[in-house]
Parts: structure tokens; sequence; C-alpha cells
């Protein structure tokens, strides 16, 4: 007789997400529970993520890892899908999601995985990107929460203790809506690597301000083909860089700090 399904929780943070939200929230239709934490909207999300679930709570912004766990804790049940608010889960995806848990739930299951990696494809600029600094692109999505946890800074992702396998399907990415809020997330984005560097005793140099960006443009670009992705390929390898520099431009700025102003020494 076959056994029942494993219930799922699915869990996202959203901050200002009214643009992809909902595609987000539809691609849910197959899960038993869906959290919702949020860093306090001001765009209308909370209305769309209202309509799809009354599990929402709005809590100050403490960190990704911090509010991704927060949202991992408020889960019902055991095994939990973790999605972004500009993500879409496949029904691809959806369904090997629901067979490995149904596989989960058999009493002759051989020995129990923890967690399952997604792939993810991402769409910017026009174009789904297959190659370049964004190709592989996979995480842990699927876990038993009992074996799981978020761990890291900036780029915070779960893990889990335990065996691990991959899905089959993709989830989709919808980034960056145009260039102006690429570089908007460059701003805001590096300040929390700027973070991470100074808890690891980090120090920005010529080295790092010139090398490690033009290392970055020349892996993305060139060795992962990002080339083949035409005019948009070379914005995000471009844009990479820039991140990159940005980033170690900060750092070194945060061990410099300039006088207040109108204190100016003696000037020339």
């Amino acid at each position: 007789m076959p056994s029942e399904r494993v219930p799922v929780s699915a869990y996202m943070i959203t901050f200002n997400n009214a643009r992809t939200v909902e595609q987000a929230l539809e691609s849910l239709h197959w899960v038993d529970e869906i959290i919702v934490v949020d860093s306090f909207s001001t765009d209308g999300t909370l209305d769309i993520v209202k309509r799809y679930t009354d599990k929402v709570e709005q809590r100050p912004w403490p960190g990704f890892r911090d509010q991704y766990q927060y949202a991992a804790d408020r889960c019902s049940h055991d095994w939990a899908l973790f999605i972004d608010a500009d993500e879409e889960i496949s029904p691809a995806l959806a369904a090997d999601m629901q067979r490995v848990l149904q596989r989960a739930a058999e009493p002759s299951s051989p020995s129990p995985v923890r967690g399952y990696f997604g792939h993810r494809r991402t769409y910017y600029l026009g174009r789904w990107h297959l190659h370049g600094g964004w190709v592989p692109d996979k995480e842990i999505r699927l876990y038993d929460r009992r074996h799981g946890r978020w761990e890291g800074g900036l780029h915070a992702c779960i893990h889990v203790d335990g065996p691990v396998e991959h899905l089959r399907g993709f989830y989709y990415h919808y980034t960056y809506e145009n260039i102006a809020d690429h570089l908007a997330t460059i701003n805001k984005y590096s300040d929390s690597a700027v973070q991470d560097l100074q808890a690891a005793n980090k120090r920005a140099s010529l080295f790092t301000l010139l090398g490690n960006p033009l290392a970055r443009f020349f892996r993305d670009y060139l060795l992962k083909g990002g080339f083949r992705e035409g005019i948009p390929g070379l914005i995000v390898a471009v844009n990479t860089a820039f991140y990159v520099f940005v980033k170690y431009a900060k750092l070194w700025e945060s061990h410099h700090e300039a006088p207040p102003f109108g204190d100016h020494g003696n000037r020339p």
C-alpha cells in the first residue's frame, strides 16, 4: 500500500518584491504551507503575499543568515523548501520534489537523504544566461530541517549534516529588473561583503583592487564562456568585476577613514 506523502513547508524572505513575488508564490501551489518573513516592504509586496498565505510576519532586517533561519524556524513541517521572492519553481522541478518526498515516506527507503540540490537558470536583459559566471548555479533547496541550518554571511546557504542528492529540473531566477537595479544591488551587497571581509581580517591592496576584478572578468567572460551571451554576457561580466572592485574599494575606505568635512589639514 503506498505511503502517505511527506508534507512540506515552503518559506521565503521578502523586501519590495512586488515585481516578482506573485510568480514565486504561484509556483508553490503544491506545498502544504507557505511562510513569509518580510522586512517592511513599501511597494505592495505584503498585499500580494497575503493573497497566498496568512503565515506572514514583518521583522527588521538582521542579515541574510539570521533572516533565512528565522523563516525556516517558523515552518511546521520537517521537510522545507526555500525559495527567493524573485524565483520560480518549474513544473518539472516541483514534480521531482514530490517524487523524492514520496520516496522519503517509503518504509523500505534506503539510507535517508537529508537534502537536495536544485539547479538554477537566470533571466536577465532579455535572455536566459547559460554561460558565464552565473553557470553552474546550485544550492540545497529542499531539505529536512532537523538536519540542516543556515550558515555564512552575504552568501549564506543551507548546510545539511547528512547525504544530499541532486534534483531534476530547474528553478528560475528573474534577477535584476534592469541595469540600474543591477548597479543598485551591487552598491547594497558590497556593503554586506565588506562586513564579511572585515570579519575574516582581510585587507585591501593595489593587487586586490586591480587583480581580483580582472581575474574575475577573465574567468567569467572568457573561461566560462560569458562572451557567448552577446552584449548581455559582457554587461554581466563587467558588472561582476565592478562588484569585486567596489567591495575591495569599500574595504580600503573602511581602513582609511577621511576626516570630518571642514577638517582638511594643511591645504596645498
